[in-house]
């Protein structure tokens, strides 16, 4: 997720709240930085206070719409009237919330248009035997719950969704981890070591050498081949 917010104690206990919730989140304090992250990486859901300084929130949703990214938006703002409410959605958002909020609401408002952006998929998916719900953070494997960390929980998420595709490690970086990762860590290496474990045998992620990971579905097709490891 991006939060665009430029009161920081709000930024940082949001970050926070979403990260309880296995959602990684970059923060922006302006527009300005909003639209720079925007041009960097790629997000599923933006969340715009329409009041930040410089470029203002507005400004950083219109040209979202105007990318044709598809990119849902959540103005998130202390302004509560009816007019308020009706310009936002005029500007192109896809939901609106107003402070003060309760993180709960947030997170399933944020899965709600994370949901309905990938409509095509349903909200628990099932594959290779494993089921994961993103709404109860839950996961089992052939009927057997499978306790995992939020990061773990993340990572394995990720995966599931690109259904047997190939997800790079920088990928995986960028979805499971915020802005300030180092790209040299081995994070992803070490979590998706400790996923494997708790998965348990047979070993359901694969690595694809020098592309990435992917969940076993059947036989990855191409000539390179893969193996687990």
């Amino acid at each position: 997720m991006l939060i665009v917010e430029d009161e920081p104690y709000l930024a940082d206990a949001v970050r926070d709240g979403l990260r309880l919730a296995a959602i990684a989140a970059d923060v922006a304090p302006d527009g300005e930085a909003a639209l720079e992250l925007l041009g960097v990486h790629s997000y599923d859901v933006a969340v715009l206070d329409r009041d930040v300084p410089g470029v203002s929130g507005d400004e950083v949703a219109r040209r979202i719409v105007a990318g044709g990214t598809g990119l849902p938006i959540l103005l998130l703002t202390a302004a509560d009237r009816l007019d308020d409410k009706a310009s936002g959605f005029e500007l192109g958002a896809d939901d609106y919330l107003t402070k003060p909020f309760e993180m709960r609401e947030l997170v399933l408002r944020l899965r709600a248009l994370d949901r309905r952006r990938a409509h095509h998929r349903p909200p628990v998916r099932e594959v290779a035997g494993l089921r994961v719900d993103p709404f109860r953070r839950e996961v089992h494997r052939d009927g057997r719950y499978v306790p995992l960390t939020r990061k773990q929980f993340a990572v394995l998420e990720v995966l599931v969704a690109a259904e047997g595709g190939v997800v790079s490690a920088e990928e995986l970086l960028e979805r499971a981890w915020d802005e300030n990762a180092d790209p040299f860590t081995n994070a992803v290496r070490i979590t998706v070591s400790s996923l494997r474990r708790r998965l348990g045998e047979p070993g359901v992620i694969v690595t694809v050498p020098g592309v990435g990971y992917r969940v076993d579905t059947g036989p990855a097709p191409g000539p390179d081949g893969a193996g687990h490891g």
